[in-house]
């Protein structure tokens, strides 16, 4: 059972109302999705912040060597660990050339909800960029349960402003800048690192 007050009861349904950063390597774990083929943690879309990125592939591990003292029937020769494999769940949202992070501007509204009727986790947030910009995010993600190598996440951005310009680029990997792409550079000032380019979609 789940004490927080962001988690209401609910049937067929586990729902989180607002965000808590000091939970989120927690919630990552609550509302991950597997089909024991894949493995996602529910980390957020655009990557940060996070408690532990995790994207995990059946029959995909390192093995590493057991030694003991002294040999024995039964003992394994080798021990397999999952690892985490290439990150495919990053989605970059700049909203007129501000990156979406929900560490600055104005979060109005966050929830995430797990339907476990439709085998699928909703999310929906509010967010007003540092620069006055107003959208609103709805993601659906899934992994599925009939073509088990499949998983995919529906992404809709809506801009509340007439005048809004919204960018939509899809990455892969890691935290390292793609080679030629300098990290842009967060509203705090910090450089923030992209993932490698495959796409993108520009919205106005």
């Amino acid at each position: 059972m789940i004490g927080h007050t962001s988690f209401p009861s609910e049937d067929w349904a586990l729902r989180e109302t607002s965000l808590d950063l000091s939970v989120l390597a927690n919630t990552e774990s609550i509302f991950a999705l597997s089909n024991g083929h894949i493995g996602l943690r529910a980390n957020l879309e655009e990557g940060e912040p996070h408690g532990m990125p995790g994207t995990y592939l059946n029959s995909f591990y390192e093995t590493r060597p057991l030694p003991y003292p002294e040999g024995g029937y039964g003992y394994p020769e080798a021990g397999q660990v999952l690892i985490n494999v290439t990150n495919g769940k990053v989605i970059r949202l700049l909203v007129d050339d501000e990156p979406f992070d929900i560490r600055y501007g104005d979060l109005r509204r966050h929830e995430r909800v797990l339907d476990f009727r439709a085998g699928v986790l909703r999310r929906q947030a509010e967010w007003v960029s540092p620069a006055g910009q107003a959208i609103r995010l709805s993601t659906v993600r899934l992994v599925s349960l009939i073509h088990r190598s499949v998983a995919a996440i529906l992404y809709e951005v809506e801009p509340l402003e007439e005048t809004t310009s919204v960018v939509v680029a899809v990455g892969a990997g890691g935290e390292r800048a793609a080679a030629g792409r300098p990290g842009r550079r967060s509203p705090g000032g910090r450089r923030a690192a992209e993932p490698p380019y495959l796409g993108g979609l520009l919205l106005r």
